[in-house]
Parts: structure tokens; C-alpha cells; sequence
């Protein structure tokens, strides 16, 4: 008699029962990771919140950037003035970095923080750009209402967020 060589049934479920508590381990490994970094976001949006509150008050309520590289504060920040807040928080050691009026912060998703005036129909806003629809979201849900066209938490331009490069605006 020949042997015939193979799996046995019991063989071949014990290794898609391996490779299921893999996957899970993985996927649930992503989803700690990603709650991480919103909870980091939230962090340092306060962060970011403090130190302008506190540029403000020791610069007679001038905002840090504004009326930089040239001409006098008007209580904007434009898009020219936007790298020069974090060189200014820097600059009064609020901030730590090496920011050259040239630069932006990096946030978790590897888009850049910027703050600005008249972002997302804000005063003022500490905004995080580049993220994914579904980042994108689930910061709108998990500090605010969900909705990228209201609150405190709102996309940038649009009403609604899309599928990819979304900057997402907090109220500071």
C-alpha cells in the first residue's frame, strides 16, 4: 500500500484558525493606532489653542504672524503670514520646533497644521490638512457633531468631506 501525503481537515483548520487570530490582532492593532493619533490630535489642538491665547496676551492681543514679513498687524492671518505664527510661538518658547517663517508643523497623517483667520467660517482656526475621508470624520465625530458643515469642527471648504485630502478646522 502507498501513503498518501496531504492535510488532514483538523491540520488545515488549525491553520485558518492561526491565520483569523492574526488578521484580528493586526485590524485591531490599526484601530489603536488610529485612536491614538485622534487622541493626540485633540491634545494638541488645545495645545496649539493655549499658545496663540498666550502670544496674545503678552503681544497686547497682536496675533503671532500677522502683519509678518511685512506691513502692520490687521488682525488677520493670510496665507503668506501662516508659517510666520509658528516662528513666532517658537520665538516667545511656546512652541517647541524649528520653524523659519518658511515651515509647518507635520500632524499625524503627514499633511501640515496651519493656523489661520477666516478658515471654515472661524474666527480664528488651528486647521490639519491632508487627512483621509474617514479621519476626517471620525474627528468630527469624536469631538464634535459629525457634520463637516457645522460646529466647532469643520471642513475647510466644502460642506460635506470627500474621499481624499480634507483639512479639517478647529474652532480656537
Amino acid at each position: 500500500m502507498q501513503s498518501q501525503k496531504g492535510f488532514t481537515l483538523v491540520e488545515i483548520a488549525i491553520v485558518l484558525v492561526i491565520i483569523g487570530l492574526l488578521l484580528g490582532g493586526v485590524l485591531k492593532g490599526q484601530e489603536l493606532i488610529q485612536n491614538a493619533r485622534v487622541k493626540a490630535t485633540q491634545s494638541e489642538v488645545q495645545q496649539w489653542s493655549a499658545a496663540v491665547a498666550s502670544y496674545q496676551e503678552r503681544h497686547d492681543n497682536v496675533l503671532p504672524g500677522d502683519g509678518k514679513p511685512s506691513g502692520t498687524p490687521n488682525g488677520q492671518i493670510s496665507t503668506a503670514e501662516r508659517p510666520y505664527v509658528f516662528q513666532d510661538l517658537m520665538n516667545d518658547g511656546l512652541i517647541k520646533g524649528n520653524y523659519t517663517g518658511t515651515n509647518y508643523p507635520s500632524n499625524k497623517w503627514g499633511g501640515q497644521v496651519y493656523i489661520a483667520t477666516g478658515q471654515a467660517s472661524f474666527n480664528l482656526a488651528v486647521c490639519y490638512a491632508g487627512l483621509d475621508l474617514a479621519t476626517a470624520t471620525e474627528l468630527d465625530t469624536k469631538m464634535d457633531d459629525g457634520q463637516g458643515a457645522t460646529g466647532d469642527v469643520r471642513r475647510s471648504t466644502q460642506a460635506a468631506y470627500t474621499a481624499t485630502n480634507n483639512t479639517v478646522c478647529f474652532r480656537m
